[in-house]
């Protein structure tokens, strides 16, 4: 063997130094020093040819059937307006490495793309004029996405754009792909600026934007110097209309058509397999240090194979881990003899989640005491279920769910005043231990229709399409002094999904155990196959 570096390498060398960057460098191309790059005009022609042509070959998406409805609604909210939907960033994790890319909720809704499509496109709805013959149809907007069209192997982003190039990500979708995959005519991302500045103005006639704000920065930064140089220069103003765009998506979601029910079912399946997982490995993680986060893996493992990802971060919180309501470190041990709560849900590839809680006796047997706790939960979420009917409010269903845990508390001694002071917006003395909410709307964001107003949420009428959650829960902290030894450090909580149809609520969750006898048979039988593997 010769020498490892030899005088060629060293010429070679001093003539990488000579063409590289000075000292005014930007600090964003800085990333890229910490390997030598070829920069030859030789070596770019050369990587641009001789390339087999790997055309993907490409179907619409089921969601596209379902789009065009959604977004006539959403152009009839706003007509003679542009709307801009960003489907947002990477988000930077820490120096260049970024999180998994997920698009904002809006631009999924609305484009029925899911997955990690598109890092920095641009779904705009184009106002039609109101003499043309679409207008006179009833038409209000046009859709028209933006994306960067593909970096493939006949063009140099291809090997040195490391965010878009297909040498180092793999194909993806471009301008002609998107088209057949969502319906929508989709153009150059560089075309952007001029759709989004076409016929600005406050004249009669002329056109207002209204962005989704928080979704892409650099997105809302370009509408806002439009506005700005068009007759919109109030911030308050542009804010708040803003604002009514996003409260109107969050609430046009409240109610799924019958693919966003049929994607919900898929999580709720794949979830169950999740748990499946978990429960197989409960045996052999009892004792070890970290076996939450043993148990954390077998679900989110599950996530990836059936699924895009978990909906939200994994909560396995065993013995005085289970009170505290979003324990996400998951660094305890499993023991055996106690409660282990399990919060988790499998986000498919549409970008729909589950959202399901269990909470399970780590050694497949309840004690009696245990049993009287969790029947306590399980008789809770009932009642919130029987509350739950078309035309109930959706805070009927929290009600119903306080009054027994209030009830249960006052029965076991642990309530300070009686049931009906407790539960009279005066006292709610039972929510020491049950602070947090027993219900939610579920979908695309596990806390779905978050910018939805309060009259459409808790005082909203329960209508068929709804999916929301029903967890109800007992929280006894370790380090509370108001509740018997045994009671501490304690936590239950049972979340189930719940659709509600024209003939009243239905589990879409049934299929995974929550009586006692029921899950205890469940990890009995996860437990054997556990043991075969």
């Amino acid at each position: 063997m010769g020498e490892v570096i030899t005088d060629k390498d060293k010429e070679y060398e001093k003539m990488e130094r000579e063409s590289a960057p000075g000292p005014d460098q930007a600090m964003s191309d800085r990333v890229n020093n910490r390997s030598l790059r070829p920069r030859s005009e030789a070596f770019k022609e050369f990587m641009t040819t001789g390339w087999d042509d790997n055309e993907p070959q490409i179907e619409p998406l089921e969601s596209s059937k379902y789009t065009p409805a959604r977004l006539e609604a959403l152009g009839k909210a706003f007509p003679g307006e542009r709307i801009v939907i960003p489907a947002g960033q990477p988000k930077v994790r820490n120096n260049d490495c970024d999180y998994a890319f997920r698009p904002d909720t809006t631009f999924s809704y609305y484009t029925g793309l899911g997955e990690d499509f598109e890092a920095g496109a641009v779904l705009v709805l184009n106002p039609v004029d109101p003499d043309s013959p679409e207008a006179k149809a009833g038409k209000t907007h046009v859709p028209e996405l933006f994306v960067a069209p593909r970096a493939n192997h006949y063009t140099q982003d291809f090997f040195m754009n490391a965010h878009y190039g297909e040498y180092w990500v793999g194909p993806r979708a471009g301008v002609k792909e998107m088209t057949a995959m969502t319906g929508i005519e989709t153009n150059d991302i560089a075309q952007l600026p001029d759709a989004l500045s076409k016929d600005v103005g406050t004249e009669a006639g002329a056109v207002r934007v209204r962005v989704i704000r928080e979704a892409d920065p650099a997105i809302t930064s370009m509408v806002e110097e439009i506005r700005e140089a068009n007759g919109f220069a109030d911030p308050d103003n542009n804010t708040a209309a803003d604002d009514k765009l996003h409260e109107f998506a969050a609430e046009a979601r409240m109610c799924k058509d019958e693919y966003e029910v049929r994607e919900m079912r898929k999580a709720v399946a794949a979830t169950k397999h999740g748990f499946d997982n978990i429960l197989r490995k409960i045996p052999s993680s009892l004792g070890k240090p970290r076996s939450e986060r043993m148990l954390e893996g077998a679900f989110n493992a599950i996530s990836r194979e059936e699924g895009n990802e978990v909906g939200y971060d994994t909560i396995i919180a065993s013995g005085a881990h289970a009170p505290i309501l979003h324990w996400m470190r998951n660094t305890g041990t499993v023991e055996s003899g106690e409660l282990l709560l399990i919060d988790a849900g499998v986000e498919v590839n549409s970008l729909y989640t589950a959202d399901i809680t269990r909470t399970f006796p780590t050694n497949g047997k309840f004690t009696d005491f245990q049993k009287k706790l969790y029947q306590a939960v399980l008789d809770s979420q009932q009642a919130g279920f029987e509350a739950a009917k078309p035309g109930a409010t959706y805070s009927d269903i929290h009600h119903a769910c306080m009054r027994v845990i209030a009830e249960r508390l006052h029965d076991w001694g642990i309530l300070p005043v009686d049931v009906e002071e407790s539960l009279s917006p005066e006292g709610q003395q039972h929510r020491r231990w049950l602070a947090c909410g027993v219900a939610h709307h579920l979908g695309l964001d596990v806390h779905d229709c978050a910018q939805a107003r309060y009259e459409s949420y808790q005082n909203a009428k329960i209508r068929p399409g709804m999916i929301f959650t029903i967890e109800p829960g007992l929280y006894f902290r370790e380090d509370d002094l108001l509740i018997p030894p045994e009671y501490r450090g304690i936590g239950i909580r049972i979340e189930d999904d719940v659709l509600m149809t024209e003939d009243g609520p239905e589990w879409i969750s049934a299929g995974i155990p929550k009586q006692i006898d029921d899950v205890e048979a469940w990890m009995a039988d996860m437990a054997a196959e556990g043991a075969k593997a």
